[in-house]
């Protein structure tokens, strides 16, 4: 799970908004050649758990939306510059969510999600430069773009974001390429090691395979494939698919598991959601392996704007592992939680 480091909060907000009214400035006198756009989002929860044993026994394992009582999540401010071919994206997140997932980004102390410029070289190939989100897995870091509010265990373990250069190729209308050449996973300077990642997609009608290479030494993954995709099964039936399998030989750890993700369509309003994902944890250095079912039921009602989710979770661990405290001092292998979240995007 990734790793949360502080941020000076004031100082950056203040920078983002001056750097994005210069932005708009600069936009509004080009505005007959550019195109300027802003959006963005805010979410807050309130989490509770039924074995309240303190913060460090109460949370899921998994990024994101572990505390309890009230919380933020994050505020989101998107800018993209658009000249028709070619364009930039500043992506930038404040809040613990998004504190957590840019754990590794040393430029203006982690409020950098994203920020890459890209080139429309022909209607099928694009080039893209800088720092992107993750090409691997279902989930993705702002929390209006998945239906469950709280995150995998698959999500959690992979990467967050890469730096480098990728090559985006629409083969046909329903089947895509991308090759990268990037940093190893969510680094932003090479100078300690000298080495690179690489990285592709595979996409076919709507179903793509992902694969992503490093050494795995200095804090590297090391090897991943995953398979992201779904079916519409009805109008208002869709059903999700997540897989994925990691080793890292320099370290001799590794994961793999899957998930799935049926929802149900109720209304124009609202929709009823599951997570239901297994993974085990493997460790050359451990006789038994670490595997854990999770299972998260969400609803998500829309009003205008505003998404409101309910949502009810259950972790339960196998191996006869026990890491959470049952609040009388002893442990247990399951935990279940309750949350409500409110996401805002404009």
């Amino acid at each position: 799970m990734k790793t949360i480091i502080n941020t000076n909060f004031g100082k950056n907000l203040a920078i983002a908004i001056f750097s994005m009214l210069s932005i708009s400035v600069f936009a509004q006198e080009e505005e007959e050649t550019s195109k300027l756009s802003i959006s963005g989002s805010v979410d807050a929860y309130w989490r509770t758990t039924t074995k309240d044993g303190g913060d460090a026994t109460t949370a899921s394992f998994t990024s994101f939306a572990n505390q309890t009582g009230f919380a933020l999540g994050m505020a989101n401010l998107v800018g993209s510059y658009d000249m028709g071919s070619t364009g930039v994206v500043v992506d930038l997140v404040f809040g613990p969510r998004g504190t957590e997932a840019t754990f590794n980004n040393d430029v203006l102390n982690g409020i950098i999600n994203q920020a890459y410029v890209y080139w429309n070289v022909s209607e099928s190939t694009t080039l893209t430069m800088g720092r992107f989100n993750t090409f691997l897995g279902y989930e993705v870091i702002a929390p209006q773009a998945n239906f469950n509010y709280s995150v995998s265990y698959l999500f959690s373990n992979g990467p967050f974001s890469h730096l480098g250069l990728k090559a985006d190729f629409a083969l046909s209308d329903d089947v895509s390429l991308m090759l990268a050449v990037m940093n190893p996973w969510d680094t932003n300077d090479i100078s300690d090691s000298g080495e690179y990642s690489l990285g592709g997609q595979l996409g076919f009608y709507g179903q793509f395979l992902n694969l992503y290479y490093d050494s795995g030494r200095n804090g590297g993954l090391g090897f991943e494939i995953d398979y992201t995709g779904g079916f519409d099964i009805t109008e208002d039936f869709f059903f999700g698919i997540n897989a994925a399998y990691n080793d890292n030989s320099e370290t001799g750890t590794g994961f793999y598991g899957a998930a799935i993700y049926p929802q149900l369509t109720m209304s124009d309003s609202f929709a009823l959601g599951l997570r239901g994902e297994y993974m085990t944890f493997t460790d050359d250095a451990s006789d038994d392996d670490a595997p854990v079912l999770g299972l998260t039921l969400t609803g998500s009602l829309t009003k205008d704007n505003l998404i409101i989710k309910p949502e009810i979770r259950l972790d339960t661990w196998g191996n006869d592992l026990e890491p959470y405290n049952d609040g009388d001092g002893g442990f247990t292998s399951n935990q279940s939680s309750f949350l409500i979240a409110a996401i805002y995007s404009f």
